[in-house]
């Protein structure tokens, strides 16, 4: 499967990250989550025993998307009942989930490829360093976060005794998921674009999409994504209609590059 990251400043020092996976022809497809308890015991097969790191996957996918589908189940609510209320409540909350986790959370671990694309005025080496600095940094924030989501898992539970939701715990639950794909993407990630690492400026430049499917990255300048940009700068930052028209070219999440742009 191939990754692809579009990176661009979008204010100052502020750059944007976020992908677009595509899988390759020659790639297996993947097997479906399953949605039902008894789809999920026959793949959890005891007489023939799986990874127990395969098994811990399909757990936690199988939980995801049951709460998933509780979470599209409350976007369907009537305005002004409780539902409503508790969906409006993880809209605000989802609001100050950080733009970074976002784009590492859409890198999945079959990823074997990387393709970087960036505008063509922006030095190639410091584009690469700034995707390895963010991955790694996320394999420290993103495991640190994990591990404190999960202690606080068994002090949630205690909200199950009220009448209500237990809203806490579900939060809770969701950022331990949330960070713990970002930990994933973020070490796969790394390991990808940290692969020949001792290549010099002019090996870099060299990578082209010819070699995109025996190189697990590829670097590639856009003059298209730097006229974007050049026709939308403005002194707040790029502009809300260049963003747009980036978003539309490259197929990018709209809300999440104007995360980065209002980041501090």
């Amino acid at each position: 499967m191939r990754a692809k990251v579009v990176i661009f400043p979008v204010k100052g020092r502020n750059w944007c990250f976020s992908t677009s996976v595509q899988p390759l022809l020659s790639d297996s497809a993947a097997s479906l989550t399953p949605s039902t308890f008894k789809d999920l015991f026959a793949k959890i097969s005891f007489s023939n025993p799986k990874p127990f790191a395969y098994n811990a996957e399909l757990l936690v996918d199988f939980v995801a998307n049951k709460m998933n589908n509780a979470w599209m189940g409350l976007e369907k609510a009537p305005d002004g009942t409780f539902k409503s209320k508790i969906h409006g409540l993880g809209i605000r909350l989802l609001a100050r989930v950080k733009p970074s986790e976002l784009f590492l959370k859409s890198i999945p671990k079959e990823v074997t490829n990387v393709e970087i694309t960036y505008p063509s005025s922006l030095n190639p080496r410091l584009v690469r360093r700034r995707l390895r600095h963010i991955a790694s940094r996320g394999t420290i924030i993103h495991k640190k976060y994990f591990y404190g989501s999960v202690s606080l898992l068994p002090l949630t539970t205690a909200f199950t005794v009220l009448p209500l939701p237990n809203i806490p715990f579900f939060w809770v639950l969701f950022r331990t998921y949330s960070h713990w794909r970002a930990l994933q993407g973020s070490e796969q990630l790394l390991q990808l674009v940290s692969d020949c690492s001792q290549e010099t400026e002019s090996d870099v430049s060299k990578h082209n999409v010819k070699n995109s499917l025996n190189t697990p990255w590829v670097l590639r300048p856009s003059k298209e994504l730097e006229e974007l940009l050049r026709r939308g700068d403005d002194r707040d930052g790029l502009g809300k209609c260049a963003i747009s028209d980036i978003c539309k070219k490259y197929d990018l999440n709209t809300h999440a590059v104007l995360k980065y742009r209002d980041s501090m």
